[in-house]
């Protein structure tokens, strides 16, 4: 909390942070071919992620107690030779159940003994790849889900309307001087 009552700016730039940690952690789980180079991602000791920049925008401020759940996405798929990549990050408010920030976070791959940028590793760019096609087949899912349940209310508002008692029901729409 700072002086004005409400979660400080720059929590909500550690819970991306420590989210990101924990997707990184997430895919060691789930590559146990890779495992020990995706852990290696998160200390200083060989190739490392590090932000290169974070561009957060506060949507409302939240106030203590309450509960977040962030979410990362890929902005762009992956190249082979790629040093970076961009999540699309959503902080959401459980207690208010809304979005309380969005974050663009710039990560790029660290070689800690050389001291400068390095391409991912192969292993890296297949799975961000991987994932990045996973997004788009559920966001095409999604949209098409969405519409079509868009155009069943359409569908549903058209028909009330037809009804010649839902002026009754609903009321008018303009009223008496």
């Amino acid at each position: 909390m700072d002086s004005m009552g409400h979660v400080n700016n720059v929590v909500y730039n550690r819970y991306a942070e420590s989210a990101r940690v924990n997707w990184i952690l997430k895919f060691a789980a789930a590559d146990p071919t890779h495992r020990s180079e995706w852990l290696e991602l998160i200390t200083p000791r060989n190739k490392g992620l590090i932000l290169r920049s974070i561009r957060t925008d506060y949507k409302f401020p939240m106030v203590y107690p309450d509960r977040v759940t962030v979410l990362h996405k890929l902005r762009n798929k992956p190249e082979t030779d790629s040093d970076h990549f961009i999540l699309d990050v959503l902080i959401l408010s459980e207690r208010h159940r809304r979005t309380a920030a969005r974050c663009e976070e710039d990560i790029v791959v660290y070689d800690y003994k050389s001291g400068r940028k390095s391409p991912m590793e192969p292993f890296m760019v297949a799975k961000l790849q991987q994932v990045f096609d996973l997004q788009q087949q559920a966001k095409e899912a999604n949209v098409e889900r969405v519409n079509r349940l868009l155009q069943q209310v359409q569908s549903l508002e058209k028909g009330s309307w037809d009804n010649p008692n839902a002026k009754e029901d609903f009321g008018s729409a303009t009223t008496d001087p």
